[in-house]
């Protein structure tokens, strides 16, 4: 699980609005671009080019 405080000053690389924590598959979600960032051994992957679009479910 990512720390509270880390989601509270991280943003998305592209609107810079903020990232919702998802749990399965582990993540961060801007619903505003509807991309996913996956997160790696606790870290969160905010690359652009690493971003999955968001599932609509």
């Amino acid at each position: 699980m990512i720390d509270r405080r880390l989601l509270e000053v991280v943003v998305c690389p592209c609107c810079r609005g903020k990232l919702e924590y998802r749990e399965a598959p582990e993540g961060l979600a801007c619903l505003h671009d509807r991309l996913f960032f996956p997160i790696h051994e606790d870290i969160p992957v905010l690359l652009v080019d690493e971003a999955r679009p968001l599932d609509p479910n």
